[in-house]
């Protein structure tokens, strides 16, 4: 009979059913001699020998050939194996030792690590081996993302929509790396009270993302970046230089907020205090998921401000602009300033403008 040791996010009832893919009845457990650890915030711990240590999880007695199956596939996502423990017990331990020492993982971690588990169990025997480091950080920011929607989804005008009213019949992952592309076999339900034939629909599938204007209010003037994107390059533009806000994907454990702050500092060397909320919205919902956070804020822009900046690690080659207020409304409608954040952020701004400046 076997006795599999379960940890991490196995060790939730939750997370177990998801992977095994249905309800599961299983009893606490303990693991003497040995401690997990994950090398980054949200990723899957490893066990490892560790004398006095002791690791708390969940036992699966006699578990059917399928739900190992699907359990060996998990491990193998993630570099892991079904192997012997020195107690006559199976666990999953790593193929390999950790090439990185462990990190804290954040508070509330596994709810996120759970809603990721989720789509990764959607793709059982349907993704190429091994999962990367970079589409697991992804998956944990997309689970984030959705953890972060809900309940957001008010409906006083557009349809309120109710359990049934779209019903997906299959769901596919056709594209797979950092970003990744799905697509879906549905129907819905129709204004005129029918239901529509099924119909096939992609979407690009990314993250929330956040964006931030600062803006000086004494000296009347903003800052934007520039840097080379993929979007007017896979477009065909002749020049795939864009003048855009100070933008970033928001990370899996952080908000929106934290994120606009972290790439102030990342892409401009900007201590930011101060956040306006100008709009939250999709920018682009008949083809992609990506929900965007746009925020205004309000700093000192001097003269010697650090005009270079981004991350090396993530080949960023960023250049930061000081620009007047007039002067970015006289080009905002040129391609130069083609970037839909920076326009809506610029027209925000126009308006609260006034209001802003006399505030001090």
């Amino acid at each position: 009979m076997t006795s599999l040791f379960l940890h991490g996010p196995l060790a939730r009832l939750e997370g177990l059913s998801l992977v095994l893919g249905h309800p599961v009845a299983v009893g606490r457990a303990r693991l003497a001699g040995f401690e997990a650890h994950a090398a980054l915030p949200g990723h899957w711990p490893a066990l490892a020998a560790a004398e006095a240590a002791q690791t708390e999880g969940l036992e699966l007695r006699d578990p059917s050939e399928a739900d190992l199956a699907r359990i060996d596939w998990l491990a193998a996502c993630f570099g892991q194996a079904r192997l012997p423990l020195p107690d006559g017990r199976e666990a999953l331990l790593p193929l390999h030792p950790a090439a990185a020492p462990a990190v804290p993982q954040p508070p509330g971690h596994e709810e996120v690590v759970t809603e990721a588990l989720r789509d990764l169990m959607a793709d059982y025997q349907r993704l190429d081996l091994p999962l990367t480091v970079v589409r697991w950080d992804m998956m944990l920011r997309r689970a984030a993302s959705r953890l972060r929607a809900l309940g957001q989804e008010g409906a006083k005008i557009r349809r309120d929509a109710r359990p049934g009213d779209v019903a997906v019949r299959d769901r596919r992952v056709v594209y797979a790396n950092y970003f990744s592309v799905e697509e879906y076999d549905l129907r819905h339900s129709r204004f005129d009270g029918g239901e529509s034939p099924e119909i096939n629909r992609a979407a690009f599938i990314s993250s929330d993302a956040a964006t931030v204007l600062p803006y000086d209010p004494k000296r009347d003037r903003v800052l934007v970046v520039e840097q080379i994107r993929s979007g007017p390059l896979a477009r065909g533009a002749e020049n795939p230089w864009l003048l855009e806000p100070i933008a970033g994907r928001v990370d899996a454990f952080e908000t929106p907020e934290d994120c606009a702050r972290r790439e102030a500092e990342e892409e401009a060397g900007l201590t930011l205090d101060r956040l306006i909320e100008a709009a939250r919205y999709y920018p682009s919902p008949g083809a992609k998921a990506e929900f965007l956070y746009s925020y205004i804020a309000l700093c000192d822009l001097p003269d010697d401000l650090p005009r270079l900046g981004g991350l090396a690690s993530e080949a960023e080659d960023i250049r930061a602009h000081l620009l007047p207020f007039d002067a970015l409304m006289a080009r905002i409608t040129t391609p130069e300033f083609a970037s839909g954040p920076l326009i809506l952020s610029a027209l925000w701004l126009a308006g609260q403008r006034d209001r802003l400046r006399a505030a001090g």
